[in-house]
C-alpha cells in the first residue's frame, strides 16, 4: 500500500484554509497547512511535500516569494497558486515563474480535488525531465532551422528561446507574416529535453473550422458522415513531444473553447470517443494582436492568456537589415547555389528595401534572381523591378529634430511614427516607445490619433 501523497497549503484565510484542508483529506492526500508564507516555508523545509497551493495575496509574503524559494530548494515541487476575483494576469506571472497552474476563488470542492489530481498525473507521466546536473539549453546541438541573425533584436530573442526551451510552459510567438515564426518554434523544440519526440505543426488558418475539431483531437469510426476509419488527432501525434499551432488567431470562438479546455485539463476527446491523457508542450503563433483581438470579443480572454505565459516578439525585417547577407547566405547554401555572389551595389538595394514579406519575401527575391541570372555574379539589373526602381528612402521627418513642435506636438508624432512603423500593432508601438500599452491607448485617445491596422 502506497503512501498517500503529501499537500501543503499556505493561505490566510482560516475559513477557505479549513475547507481545503478537509477536502483533500477526505480525497485521500495527506494535508499540511500555514497561516502566511513564512510559516508555510518552514512546513515545506521540514517536510518536503510533493504539491504546495498557495495564496498569491499574503500579509507577510507573497505567493511569488513562496513560489520562487520553494523552487530554489526543490525544482520538481508542484506549486499551485491561488488568485481572487480572476486576476488572470497574476495567475500567468506565478505561472511564469514556475507554477504548474492556477485556480481563481470562488472555487468548489471538485474544482479544488480536480486541479490537484490533474497535476499530480501530469507530474507523474509527464515529458521527460532533463537529466541532473546539465544545463540543457547548451547541451543540445543546433540544427537546420537554426534562427539566423547577429542583430541585438534577433539576438535577444535566441537568448529567450533558449531560456524556455527547457520548460513545458505554453509560448506565444508573435510578428509579422514571413518573420520565421515556425522556426523560432522548431529551436525551441529542438532545445528541449524532448527533442526526439514528435514536432507537429497546425496551420489553423487552413483546416475548415468544422473539420478543425477532428484534425486536432481525432475521431472514431462513424462518428460522422466520412469517418470511414479511426483517425489520430494533432494532440495524439505529439503526445511527449511539441504541437506548434500556427495562425492561433484564425481559431473560431467554439473551437477556443475545445482548445482551452484541453490544455487546461490536459486530456483530450476524440470526436465520438472518450477521453484521454495527452502529454503536449503547446506553443503557438499569430500575426494578429492578440490583445486587440480580446478586446474586440474576437478571442478568448482566458485562453489568450493560457497561451500566452511566455511571449517572444518576432522583428520584422526592416528592423535588422543588417542580418539579410546572413539570410542571403543561408538561401544560396540551401539552393545548392554557393558560388553565387552579389555585387555591392546589388547588396546595398537589398538592405535598403523595407520587405512587407519578411524573410519569406526575400527568400522568394534571391530563388528568382537565381532562377533568371545570367551568370554567378548578381547584378543591381536582376532584382525585381520594384526594388531595382526604388527610390532612396528618407523616411519622415522625425518628430523630435523639429524645433518648432511643441512638446504636445512631437509627443503625437512620435505616437504617430511608431504606429506606422509596427503597422497599427499597438501592443508592438507601445513596447517600441517604452510605455505600458494602456499609457499609449490613453494618448491616442487625447491626441484623436485613430487606431489603424495595415
Amino acid at each position: 500500500m502506497t503512501d498517500p501523497l503529501s499537500v501543503l497549503i499556505i493561505d490566510d484565510d482560516d475559513s477557505l484554509r479549513r475547507v481545503m484542508e478537509l477536502t483533500l483529506k477526505g480525497a485521500g492526500f495527506k494535508v499540511t497547512t500555514a497561516a502566511g508564507g513564512e510559516s508555510g516555508l518552514q512546513q515545506f523545509s521540514k517536510l518536503k511535500p510533493q504539491l504546495v497551493i498557495t495564496d498569491v495575496q499574503m500579509p507577510d509574503l507573497s505567493g511569488y516569494e513562496v513560489l520562487g524559494r520553494i523552487k530554489q530548494q526543490l525544482p520538481q515541487t508542484i506549486v499551485i497558486v491561488i488568485t481572487a476575483f480572476g486576476t488572470i494576469e497574476k495567475a500567468v506571472r506565478a505561472m511564469r515563474e514556475g507554477a504548474y497552474d492556477y485556480i481563481t476563488k470562488p472555487f468548489g470542492k471538485d474544482d479544488l480535488v480536480d486541479i490537484v489530481q490533474r497535476a499530480i498525473r501530469y507530474h507523474n507521466s509527464a515529458l521527460p525531465a532533463p537529466p541532473k546536473g546539465e544545463d540543457t539549453h547548451q547541451t543540445p546541438p543546433p540544427g537546420p532551422h537554426e534562427i539566423i541573425g547577429t542583430s541585438p533584436q534577433i539576438t535577444q530573442v535566441r537568448q529567450l528561446v533558449k531560456r524556455v526551451a527547457g520548460s513545458e510552459t505554453t509560448v506565444l510567438i508573435q510578428g509579422h507574416s514571413g518573420v520565421g515564426k515556425e522556426v523560432v518554434a522548431k529551436e525551441i523544440h529542438q532545445l528541449s529535453p524532448w527533442a526526439e519526440k514528435p514536432f507537429v505543426v497546425v496551420n489553423c488558418a487552413a483546416i475548415p473550422g468544422e473539420l478543425l475539431e477532428s484534425e486536432l483531437f481525432g475521431h472514431v469510426k462513424g462518428a460522422f458522415t466520412g469517418a470511414v476509419n479511426n483517425r489520430l488527432g494533432k494532440f495524439a501525434e505529439a503526445d511527449g513531444g511539441t504541437l506548434f499551432l500556427d495562425e492561433i488567431g484564425e481559431l473560431p470562438l467554439a473551437m477556443q473553447a475545445k482548445l482551452l479546455r484541453a490544455l487546461q485539463e490536459k486530456e483530450i476527446e476524440p470526436v465520438g470517443g472518450s477521453k484521454k491523457q495527452v502529454f503536449v508542450r503547446v506553443l503557438a503563433a499569430t500575426n494578429r494582436d492578440l490583445e486587440q483581438e480580446v478586446a474586440n470579443q474576437q478571442f478568448r480572454e482566458d485562453l489568450y492568456y493560457r497561451l500566452a505565459v511566455i511571449t517572444i516578439d518576432i522583428p520584422s525585417l526592416k528592423e535588422r537589415h543588417e542580418d539579410i547577407p546572413l539570410f542571403i547566405k543561408q538561401i544560396l547554401k540551401r539552393k545548392n547555389c554557393p558560388q553565387v555572389e552579389l555585387r555591392n551595389e546589388t547588396l546595398a538595394l537589398l538592405q535598403s528595401y523595407d520587405w512587407p514579406g519578411n524573410v519569406r519575401e526575400l527568400e522568394n527575391c534571391i530563388e528568382r534572381m537565381l532562377v533568371l541570372r545570367t551568370s554567378d555574379l548578381l547584378e543591381p539589373a536582376d532584382l525585381p523591378p520594384k526594388i531595382r526602381g526604388q527610390k532612396t528612402q528618407q523616411g519622415p521627418r522625425s518628430a523630435f529634430t523639429d524645433h518648432n513642435l511643441s512638446l504636445p506636438e512631437i509627443e503625437k508624432q512620435a505616437i504617430i511614427q511608431a504606429l506606422e512603423r509596427n503597422h497599427g500593432n499597438q501592443s508592438q508601438a507601445a513596447k517600441d516607445l517604452q510605455i505600458p500599452r494602456h499609457v499609449l491607448l490613453y494618448r491616442m485617445e487625447k491626441y484623436a490619433i485613430a487606431s489603424k491596422k495595415k
